[in-house]
Order: C-alpha cells, then structure tokens, then sequence
C-alpha cells in the first residue's frame, strides 16, 4: 500500500485502533478515525490523535468516509459482517485488521499462537525463554499490546511472539509466521462466528501461507488440532501430555523434546495439566529455533503466573480468593476447577458468547465447586443449564459487587471462592482485565471491613 494518495478508516478506537492511527500518521498517511462506542477513554484517546493530524468522523459521516476511503482498518473488537465492512466490501475496497497492518510492515520473525485456552500464557513463557536466552523477544498482539505498535522497534535479528484470535484472524491473510502454534480448539465465540465450522477454519487460517522453512507446532491431543496437519505445506511437531510424538511430550513425570529430558514437571513454577501442556507447547517452539535446553528449563521454572490466569489475590477469614477473569468459556472455567485443591463456590455470568453451558454443569457435579453464584446478562442462561444438569447448589443475582459478596458469605472455612465466569465481560465491563481488577477491589474492600471488626482468625 501507498500511503501518499490513499486514504484510512480505522474503526474502533481502542488500543488495537489506537495504535493502527498512530502507524499510519508515522507514515504521512490521511487517517479517519470512528468509534460508535462513546465513553471517555475512547473520546480522549481521538482527542489525543487529532491533535496529531487524525480525522474524526463527524455524526453521520460514515456513508461520506466509506466513498472517500480507500482502505479500512478494522479493529478485532468490530466483526467482519458489521455495516461497515459490508459497505467497503460492496464498493470492492480493501479491508485489512490491525495484526494485518502490522504483519505486512514486521521485520522481526513471528512466533503466532492461537487457540482457545492457553494462548496468552503459551506466548508468556516463549517470550520469557527467549529473553533468558539473550535474545530480543516482544510478547504483542492479542496479549494486550499492539504488533503496529512494536514494528518499529523490532529489527531483522529480533523476534515478536504474537498472540492471534480469532478476531484477528477474520481479517488476517498474509500473515506467515517462522513458528504456528495451535495450543486447542473448543467451543467459544459463537455469537460472532456462529457455528464450530467457521470458528475452526478461522483458527486454521494461522497456518496457510507457511512453507517449507516453517513450522507448525499443534496439540496431539486435540483431535481438530491434530487434523490441521493434513492440509499444511510446512513441516509438523506436536506437544502431548498423553503420548511420545515427534516434538514435544510428558513422560513419567518429565518434560521431553525429542527424546531428550528438558526438566522434570513437577519443577515448572505453573501447576496443572494444561500448564504443562503449555510450557510443551513453548518448550518445542524455543528448541525449534535452537535455545539450549538448560535455558529452557530454568526460565520454565521461574516464571510468574499470568494476571487474572487461576491467581490468588487473598485469603480472608479462612477462605482464599482466586481471579481466574480470564477464564471465558466452558473449557477454561472446567479446566480452573480441575486446578482447585479445596472446595470451592464459583462466580459464573458475564455476556452470552453462545455456549452451550450444559457441559459446563455436568462437569461440575464431579468438581470441587460447592456452590455457584450467577451473575450479568446470561444467568438465566446459565440457570436453565444447571437446573437441566440438576445442579441444585445455586445463587442467582444481577450485580456483579452483590455476586461477589454472596460468595464471600457463602463460603466456608477452608474453601475458595473462584472467579471463572464461563462468559464474556462485555456486559458490564471493558474486558476480562476489568472485571478481574474490580473483582481484586471488591475483595480488598471485604478484607478491610474484617480487619476494621477486629475478625483476623478462621472460626469453624
């Protein structure tokens, strides 16, 4: 693309969009800028961009911007079957999203990851690896930080390591990264993609461009994953924790790159199966572009969690409090629950993404959850699962603040209270790292009440 005599629309104005109007005005380029979303962050943040140059849209300009625009910049937030892009792509104009931008423009090689669960933390500890192991690495993307914010700064010797959504990925077509992770697939995101097929071929569009100087690390274990392997042109190694496959795997106790021993599991700092499914996932990814395996294995085992991944934030009273906010869909909540070593009453609720939440309540019938508070927009969703599952043990609420602190009375001595919603947070929140970071206030507050009474001590 040209940036003197073509003009931009970037739609949505949050970070992803911020960052693709901040690129493009680096490069001389004519930006206009839309949101439909009003609140203030938003508004000082196209403030902020017109001072240097950027063009708000006036009420009622987009009809003008989409005849004028050449190219428009699609922020993941905005789905592809929105008016907008149907009213560029009826015109035959060029859609690209921001991880697009930015991937045509990245001259360091791309470590991509992309999955359902696991994603952000698989891209954690690649990162950190390689940093232990003196190389320049970015953890961008889907993460949290912008890849057109870092092309920039990274060189032809450095590398990003870039986590992708599916959102992403609905607009992303020249991406071809040095190593493709696929860490799982399972349901979620339906709402937006509207049925397992296309959410499924979206997640195996990561890997069509690679070749044969590439590589592809899938799960062995997830049957939709492992299939990917059909259909690539590059070469394939696996991570298992079930079976001896050629990359990546779990054997009597020990964290294996073919056939060499890495380091025993129980000495990763991150505990559970699905941590070790990970650092396998990162441990093949790391040998692949030739870390030694002592890096490896020490990096592993310092590492600190993921913020709002199953982390503990308090114990009050005897009850420990875990933000697991990140945990957005079925799988991700069951798979928290697996980690729980005590019983435990479960914040479920947020926005429908379109689960099938019977799973979710049949499972947790075999778990440690005691109890489950139900909150937001899809409670009665969320109900009408665990009265057809028979999961009587049930609180129904609408606040979130008044969910937490059912929970908080609910739970005993020596049990937990969870947050692993099941759901998405778009009904009252930002995001994920919103509601964790008002779930952490709320039960700051409840500690503060305990102390201000004098209450220090578990009473049975």
């Amino acid at each position: 693309m040209y940036f003197g005599n073509q003009k931009f629309l970037v739609a949505g104005m949050s970070k992803s969009g911020a960052a693709s109007v901040d690129f493009l005005l680096r490069r001389g380029a004519v930006v206009y800028m839309y949101d439909d979303v009003a609140d203030a962050a938003v508004q000082n943040t196209m403030r902020e961009l017109a001072s240097r140059g950027a063009n708000p849209l006036p009420q009622g300009g987009i009809a003008a911007a989409v005849e004028e625009c050449d190219i428009l910049v699609l922020s993941p937030g905005i789905p592809i079957d929105h008016e907008l892009p149907v009213a560029f792509r009826k015109r035959g104009k060029r859609i690209i999203g921001e991880a697009e931008l930015g991937c045509l423009f990245l001259r360091a090689a791309l470590i991509a990851v992309t999955g359902t669960n696991g994603k952000t933390t698989t891209v954690t500890m690649i990162d950190e690896v390689l940093r232990a192991a003196g190389l320049t690495s970015c953890a961008c993307g889907n993460i949290g930080l912008p890849i057109t914010a870092k092309v920039d700064e990274l060189g032809y010797g450095d590398i990003a390591v870039a986590e992708i959504s599916s959102f992403q990925l609905e607009t992303l077509s020249s991406i071809r990264p040095h190593v493709a992770v696929v860490t799982n697939i399972a349901e979620d995101h339906l709402n937006r993609h509207y049925n397992m097929d296309n959410y499924i071929f979206l997640k195996s569009k990561l890997l069509r461009n690679m070749r044969e100087s590439e590589f592809a690390v899938l799960n062995y274990d997830d049957e939709r994953v492992r299939a990917f392997a059909q259909s690539v042109r590059c070469p394939v190694r696996y991570f298992s924790v079930r079976e001896r496959v050629k990359g990546a795997y779990l054997y009597e106790g020990a964290l294996y790159f073919e056939n060499e021993k890495i380091m025993d599991a129980s000495a990763l700092s991150l505990k559970g199966m699905h941590n070790a499914a990970n650092a396998l996932a990162a441990i093949c990814t790391c040998k692949l572009l030739g870390v030694e395996s002592k890096v490896v294995a020490e990096a592993l085992a310092k590492m600190r969690g993921v913020r709002h991944r199953i982390e503990p934030i308090a114990e009050i009273g005897g009850v420990t409090y875990i933000d697991d906010s990140k945990g957005t869909n079925v799988d991700a909540t069951l798979t928290a629950l697996e980690c729980m070593q005590a019983e435990t009453v479960l914040l479920l609720g947020g926005k429908d993404k379109g689960e099938d939440f019977d799973k979710l309540f049949a499972g947790l019938r075999d778990s440690r959850a005691v109890h489950a508070v139900l909150y937001g927009e899809n409670r009665f969703k969320l109900l009408a699962s665990a009265v057809k599952q028979g999961y009587s043990q049930v609180t129904l609420c609408a606040g979130f603040e008044l969910a937490v602190k059912i929970a908080a009375m609910t739970a005993k001595c020596g049990q937990c209270v969870l947050l692993s919603p099941a759901s998405s947070s778009f009904d009252m929140f930002s995001g994920y790292e919103e509601r964790g970071d008002r779930f952490c206030e709320i039960v700051a507050g409840l500690q503060g009440e305990r102390k201000g009474a004098g209450e220090e001590f578990c009473v049975e």
